[in-house]
């Protein structure tokens, strides 16, 4: 008799470009989940998608009954729900902080990442690409201070924080290595991750090619 194969219940419709996609997809390597993800075409998006989620938007996770379709959301939901291991602290404090931590990322970074891959304005983009690595040359020595984002541990606020430096080359910033070796290091740190690895589409894996 032949081995049945298990099917997974949950299903993770993803953005292979996407960073906001890619976060949900490290958080499901680091957590080992059984899950099926479709990769799809923003532009031309699965039929089903629209009567699960009201926006009819990616990445949207589909676990039994349950539909979730905000990034951080799905993130925090993946914790609770497979807690090992842990991708937040214990204490009320220190999970509060990370939750801190998530927001300023969206909106110091991520913002200016949205703006240069979606300005139609030159200027515009090229504003947000030298607000961004301003911004990431500022804070290169915290990246020294522990292993991981003001932690010991690998938490949610890397799995934001990782997508976005694997895309500084397609977003068009390039980091001086004189002033942010502790950032790099970091970079270096999160990408030979295993589930860092695993979580990474056909698309990203030839963003650096």
């Amino acid at each position: 008799m032949g081995v049945v194969a298990k099917r997974s219940s949950m299903t993770f419709y993803s953005d292979g470009n996407d960073h906001y996609s890619h976060r949900v997809r490290i958080v499901l390597a680091e957590k080992g989940v059984a899950v099926e993800i479709n990769d799809c075409d923003p532009n031309s998006l699965p039929e089903d998608l629209a009567s699960l989620n009201p926006y009819n938007s990616l990445p949207t996770l589909l676990d039994r009954e349950l539909v979730l379709y905000e990034p951080n959301v799905m993130m925090e939901y993946l914790d609770e729900r497979f807690p090992h291991p842990p991708l937040l602290p214990v204490y009320p404090v220190a999970r509060a902080e990370s939750r801190l931590y998530m927001y300023r990322i969206q909106r110091d970074w991520c913002s200016l990442a949205d703006i240069i891959l979606t300005a139609e304005d030159a200027d515009d983009a090229d504003n947000a690409r030298k607000a961004l690595r301003d911004s990431l040359v500022a804070v290169s020595p915290i990246f020294g201070e522990k292993d991981f984002f003001m932690s010991e541990e690998f938490t949610l606020v890397d799995c934001c924080i990782a997508p976005l430096l694997w895309r500084l080359e397609i977003l068009g910033v390039e980091l001086p290595e004189a002033q942010c070796k502790d950032l790099i290091k970091y970079m270096e740190r999160l990408f030979e991750r295993e589930a860092f690895q695993i979580s990474l589409s056909e698309e990203e894996r030839e963003m650096r090619d």
